[in-house]
């Protein structure tokens, strides 16, 4: 029996965040420069991205550049937001044929002005689309998520406008930029390494994790099965006892 036919549709996770992982090592087991792995990912992204909107899944999110990624070489910079405006463009037949709606989440503002633009074009096109959301978390980080809510909720209270003592988890909630979509319920990150790395700190709380050694080139859809077989054998208790859940 096919990985795919295993997965319980009653019970997939609402939504999926990658931290695609593993681009750079697998170029250079290859021979390569680490632009190619960049490349080589494309097809990891659209088998994933397909994967998900066949099970249906209501919102997978990619973790697609972070703010500490402008640290690296320029030329791999430079790279990558090229990529991001030629796949925005190679796989607007993909979005549209799957009823995808693009999304994205981050400063985007401090991207070059042509990757907007792909951005805007992607987003504006697929707007109408009412299936999955595909967000891209583009110059994203945790901790510029938080530090953005807090300064517009301290804002708040320096005007007067609201309280400090109605602060709650709902109003942070609603001041994050994921605040459209529900926190992911499975988080996987590939290349074999364990860590969250800025990604959806807040988001996370209660996240599953699957980390899977294949680096992120070479994931495809059978891997994403066995990420979403692996959260549905987990037990999610959010802090009751397993008597209580029965």
């Amino acid at each position: 029996m096919e990985l795919q036919d295993q997965i319980d549709k009653k019970r997939l996770p609402r939504h999926i965040g990658v931290i695609m992982d593993g681009n750079g090592r697998w170029a250079t087991e290859q021979g390569k420069p680490r632009v190619f792995g960049h490349h080589s990912a494309v097809e990891a992204v659209r088998a994933t991205v397909e994967g998900c909107a066949e099970l249906e899944v209501d919102c997978l999110s990619l973790y697609a550049f972070s703010t500490e990624n402008w640290s690296r070489p320029e030329m791999e910079v430079g790279a990558l937001m090229q990529l991001l405006i030629d796949t925005i463009g190679s796989e607007m037949e993909t979005l549209l044929k799957n009823n995808i709606r693009l999304r994205a989440v981050g400063d985007t503002l401090q991207l070059p002005e042509a990757t907007r633009d792909a951005l805007r074009f992607g987003i504006a096109n697929t707007a109408q689309n009412e299936g999955m959301d595909l967000v891209l978390a583009l110059n994203y980080s945790g901790k510029w998520d938080l530090t953005h809510a807090i300064r517009r909720i301290a804002g708040e209270v320096a005007a007067g406008r609201l309280d400090a003592a109605a602060i709650d988890e709902a109003l942070i909630d609603q001041q994050l930029s994921t605040r459209e979509f529900p926190d992911p319920e499975l988080i996987i990150r590939t290349s074999g390494e364990h860590r969250l790395s800025n990604f959806f700190l807040w988001q996370a709380a209660y996240a599953e994790f699957y980390f899977s050694p294949v680096f992120w080139p070479e994931f495809r859809k059978p891997d994403l099965h066995a990420a979403i077989l692996d959260f549905q054998q987990r037990e999610r208790r959010f802090g009751k006892t397993s008597e209580q859940l029965t």
